[in-house]
């Protein structure tokens, strides 16, 4: 099946793409800013898609140009599909803001409306998928969410500002992502409200600066929920690469050397690896696991790299000097035997590892 996103380079777009990443089988076509801005280019996305989840839209800016866009997004890409003779399910990711009579509101619901009077027309799917507040790591700050700016602002140190104490309901952008691919494989036309986790604003702000107080004091916030766990992770993505690696205090006295590895209210699982001289360890990426790695004995590279990225982040780490890397969701990463000596490395997970679902997917840092 060939399924396009649009939108591709924003917060649900990125995340859809590494969830059809992890389950295989699709071919991915994309469509950026540039793509809309040259008329043949969005013809030759749409030719030949089976479905189109579509989420490229404005919602910051001066209003009139808000609705407008929105629109003209929406009818640009009907556009394309009628001149190239597509006709794609299409899942337009749309919010609980359309009800609303302001001008991002009215944007969204009128293009709902254009791709359902399309679809009805020319017998193609649609399923109009209304949103709550969606987050998830990598989102922009001051932009696609809160919970960016907040966990944002608390990775820099700085002291957020509620400006009005609202009500929210969170839904974690992998969730979105699932839910679109559903609607294309079941063929769910229609409406479909998602359902988020309700909180307040001051709320979602005070649970987020207790996970940082209590990971800066060097203890695993306590996971209650799955919520927990995602917020966590998006907290993490901000603080990532620049917090790593962390040092931890070494206790020397005649008998020897102590140093704490990991405190946890979670339990999870611990296991430790020797690895020779120049063998590698890893080549994979978590969606939800809280990992970390520590050396014990010896000389590594850890190497990580974000999806879709070229950058690698390199760690040179010592067991004589002992430190820890958490490894952020979304990273794939590998660990690299760089000494002369067998290398020893000590793992903690926040969950046990679970053969049926083991949240690990093979993906090389180092990709030619």
């Amino acid at each position: 099946m060939k399924i396009g996103i649009t939108g591709a380079d924003g917060l649900i777009g990125w995340h859809q793409r590494a969830y059809l990443k992890v389950i295989g089988g699709y071919e991915v076509r994309l469509a950026s800013r540039e793509t809309f801005k040259q008329p043949e280019l969005l013809t030759g996305f749409a030719d030949g898609l089976d479905a189109i989840i579509h989420l490229a839209g404005m919602n910051r800016g001066e209003e009139v140009e808000i609705e407008a866009t929105n629109v003209a997004l929406a009818r640009d890409l009907i556009a394309a599909c009628d001149q190239a003779g597509a006709r794609p399910f299409v899942v337009y990711v749309n919010s609980t803001h359309q009800d609303r009579d302001t001008a991002y509101g009215r944007g969204k619901r009128a293009a709902a409306n254009a791709f359902r009077l399309w679809t009805e027309r020319n017998g193609a799917g649609f399923t109009n998928l209304i949103l709550p507040h969606v987050f998830g790591e990598f989102g922009k700050p001051f932009y696609n969410s809160v919970v960016s700016t907040f966990c944002y602002q608390l990775a820099r140190k700085e002291a957020p500002h509620i400006i009005t104490d609202g009500d929210l309901e969170l839904l974690h952008a992998q969730d979105v992502t699932a839910q679109c691919l559903k609607a294309i494989q079941e063929n769910q036309r229609g409406d479909i409200r998602m359902v988020g986790v309700a909180m307040k604003v001051s709320e979602l702000l005070q649970h987020l600066t207790d996970m940082r107080d209590c990971y800066q004091a060097m203890v695993m916030p306590r996971f209650e929920s799955a919520l927990d766990v995602r917020l966590f992770n998006t907290l993490r993505s901000y603080l990532f690469p620049g917090h790593y690696p962390v040092a931890l205090t070494l206790h020397s006295d005649v008998r020897g050397s102590l140093f704490e590895v990991v405190k946890s209210h979670n339990g999870g699982q611990v296991f430790m690896s020797t690895t020779h001289p120049g063998i590698i360890r890893g080549n994979h990426f978590h969606t939800r696991k809280v990992e970390r790695f520590l050396v014990t004995s010896g000389e590594a590279d850890i190497r990580l790299r974000k999806l879709f990225s070229d950058e690698v982040i390199i760690f040179k780490v010592r067991g004589d000097t002992p430190c820890y890397v958490d490894i952020p969701t979304f990273y794939t990463h590998l660990i690299t035997n760089t000494g002369q000596s067998e290398l020893t490395t000590l793992f903690w997970a926040n969950e046990i590892f679970d053969p049926g679902d083991p949240d690990t997917f093979h993906e090389l840092v180092d990709a030619a």
